[in-house]
C-alpha cells in the first residue's frame, strides 16, 4: 500500500523525538534543498540535526497537516528546551521530499486576550472543491490588505466574528482593523512568495520587516463556505543575517 505524503512527513517530523536517522529516508538526499538558514542542506545535515535535537528529549506535536499537490504543509507544536510553534513545508518529487521551508516562533506562556492559543481550533479541512477559489481569495487578500494596506476593503474578506490566534490580537473584525492601523509603521509585508491550500485551509508565505528587522510571515487562514476568513493563525520569524547562514538556499 502506498504511503501518503502526509504520513511520510509525519514520520519524518516524529523522527526528531527519537533521533533515528532512518526517519530521514523519506528525503531524497541527492536533491534535498534546505531553506532553514541555520540548518545545513542535504540529508546528512538533517540526520545530524535529528541526532542533536533528540538529546534534549524533544516533543513534537503535529497539530494540523495538509496536502497541496506536490506540497505538504504542517502546523506544529515543538518542545526543544524552548517551546515553539512552527509551520513546516515540504515539496515532493517521485514520492520523496526534495525541498523544505519552515517558520518558527516562541510559544507565549498565556493565551491571547480572547483565550486562544497559537494552535487550538479546527484541524480538518472541508470544502475541498473550493481549494483553488480559496487560494485565489487569500492571494488577493494578502496583496490588497497586507501589502497594499487597502484597509477599507477588510470587511470584504474577513467575517465580523472571526477567531484570532495571534498572541497580540483579539477576536473580531474591528480588533483586526485596529491592530493593522496601530502597527502600520513597524510591521510591513513586502512580498508574497507562495500560497498553499487544501479546501478551507490556506497558508500564505510572505516576506517583509518587523521593527526594521528582515522577517518571514507565515499566515494560516480558515475560510467559511461562503468565502470569508473566519479564523487565523500565524508565526513570525526573524531572518538571521547572511553571515550566520549554514546554507546558500535562502529563506524562501
Amino acid at each position: 500500500m502506498d504511503i501518503s505524503k502526509k504520513d511520510k512527513i509525519h514520520t519524518l517530523l516524529k523522527g526528531i523525538e527519537t533521533g533515528d536517522p532512518a526517519a530521514a529516508s523519506v528525503v531524497n538526499e541527492n536533491k534535498y534543498i534546505q531553506h532553514n538558514p541555520l540548518t545545513p542542506t542535504g540529508n546528512i545535515g538533517l540526520a545530524e540535526l535529528f541526532k542533536r535535537l533528540s538529546q534534549t528529549s524533544p516533543q513534537v506535536d503535529i497539530v494540523r497537516i495538509f496536502e497541496d499537490g506536490d506540497f505538504v504543509f504542517a502546523h506544529t507544536n515543538y518542545d526543544f528546551n524552548v517551546l515553539e510553534i512552527g509551520f513546516e513545508v515540504f515539496r515532493f518529487e517521485d514520492g520523496l521530499a526534495v525541498e523544505h521551508w519552515d517558520n518558527l516562533q516562541l510559544k507565549p506562556e498565556h493565551p491571547n486576550q480572547s483565550g486562544h492559543t497559537m494552535i487550538d481550533g479546527p484541524t480538518e479541512a472541508t470544502d475541498h472543491d473550493q481549494t483553488e477559489a480559496n487560494r485565489a481569495f487569500i492571494n488577493t487578500y494578502v496583496k490588497e490588505i497586507l501589502i497594499e494596506s487597502e484597509l477599507e476593503k477588510l470587511n470584504h474578506f474577513v467575517d465580523t466574528d472571526y477567531t484570532e490566534h495571534n498572541p497580540e490580537r483579539a477576536d473580531g473584525l474591528m480588533s483586526l482593523l485596529e491592530s493593522f492601523r496601530n502597527n502600520s509603521e513597524n510591521k510591513r509585508y513586502d512580498t508574497l512568495h507562495r500560497v498553499l491550500a487544501e479546501g478551507s485551509f490556506v497558508l500564505s508565505i510572505g516576506e517583509g520587516s518587523l521593527d526594521g528587522v528582515h522577517t518571514s510571515f507565515y499566515d494560516l487562514f480558515r475560510l467559511s463556505s461562503d468565502r470569508k476568513i473566519v479564523e487565523h493563525w500565524d508565526t513570525i520569524d526573524m531572518i538571521p543575517p547572511r553571515t550566520e547562514w549554514k546554507n546558500n538556499n535562502g529563506k524562501f
